[in-house]
């Protein structure tokens, strides 16, 4: 990796090459190359199955935002593409008052993304249930899940490095 600073964990928590903490991320570096070898994995997959780019961008930008995480929200938001019909679609799915409309299968996948990323001890099986009711294969029900997870470590590691920054 090229400039560790220059990756997504260190410049949301506001942590440059000149900052205190710049020593103690230096000597974890495997761990911050591997988050970020991580969120290209997630966000930027090869394969996306059912969920693009600009919905899992999206996603990742509504979890941040329930997460009350705005740097991250950003991030996250200017991965969502430019113009046209499915970024256009996808700027609805990153604003965490939107249910999905009428569509049964992304109301299924945004209401689980929703429980998982805010309330998590709620979430049972009947919420996989629902999601393979709405439609949603296997294979996208672990993609969204790991997705979820992603976002909710990145989010958590930020906010602990951002302690760390204030008292250093």
């Amino acid at each position: 990796m090229e400039n560790l600073f220059e990756t997504v964990v260190p410049s949301a928590a506001g942590i440059t090459a000149e900052h205190p903490l710049a020593a103690v991320l230096l000597g974890r570096g495997n761990i911050i190359e591997l988050t970020q070898k991580s969120h290209d994995a997630v966000l930027t997959p090869r394969d996306c199955g059912g969920l693009s780019r600009p919905v899992r961008a999206a996603l990742a930008c509504r979890i941040a935002r329930h997460n009350g995480e705005p740097v991250l929200a950003a991030h996250f938001h200017g991965m969502i593409g430019g113009a046209g019909s499915e970024p256009d679609s996808a700027l609805r799915i990153a604003d965490p008052a939107f249910d999905g409309g009428d569509d049964t299968r992304l109301k299924a996948v945004i209401h689980y993304a929703d429980l998982v990323a805010v309330d998590p001890k709620k979430a049972v099986a009947q919420d996989i249930e629902k999601l393979t009711k709405a439609g949603v294969p296997d294979d996208d029900i672990v993609r969204l899940s790991e997705l979820i997870a992603f976002v909710s470590y990145q989010i958590r590691l930020v906010a602990g490095l951002r302690l760390m920054a204030a008292v250093a």
